[in-house]
């Protein structure tokens, strides 16, 4: 199983308009090679170089048909689910970084049901749900660097 971009390449630089500022549209997502038993899919955006415990995460979705191949920019599936972003809302927050190249790390979960969960659930939340249903996991990281250092709050 894996996940691509047609945005960036695995350890390369999201481009400007997928950021925070610069459009906020979630970058294109192509994924293949799904295990055979899959019955949905979870996607968690996660940086783990932001400035407070845990890191920050971007995006948290659930319930991806199988059969999506790509999710395309700016978009969610159909009848996907949206969880709580550490921005605080249910939607892709674009990378903010306040200072230096941070890592935008894209968990892609091949799960073995549907799940049931509160759309306030965020990346923890979703994490332990999956725990008993995980198939297969898959990667790709893109990189973002701040402009200018500031004190925003976000990754």
């Amino acid at each position: 199983m894996n996940i691509t971009s047609t945005a960036f390449v695995d350890g390369g630089f999201i481009p400007a308009q997928h950021s925070r500022n610069g459009g906020d549209g979630s970058p294109p997502l192509s994924i293949h090679g799904l295990p055979r038993k899959t019955r949905s899919i979870a996607l968690v955006c996660h940086d783990p170089d932001a400035p407070r415990a845990g890191g920050f995460t971007h995006w948290v979705v659930w319930n991806i048909a199988p059969d999506i191949d790509e999710i395309v920019s700016g978009t969610l599936p159909p009848h996907a689910v949206e969880g709580i972003n550490d921005w605080g809302v249910h939607q892709w927050g674009g990378p903010q970084p306040p200072s230096g190249v941070h890592r935008y790390i894209f968990y892609l979960y091949a799960l073995d049901t549907m799940l049931d969960l509160p759309t306030n659930t965020n990346r923890r939340g979703l994490e332990e749900a999956i725990q008993d249903h995980l198939l297969e996991t898959a990667t790709i990281t893109g990189l973002f660097g701040a402009r200018r250092t500031t004190t925003m709050q976000g990754g």
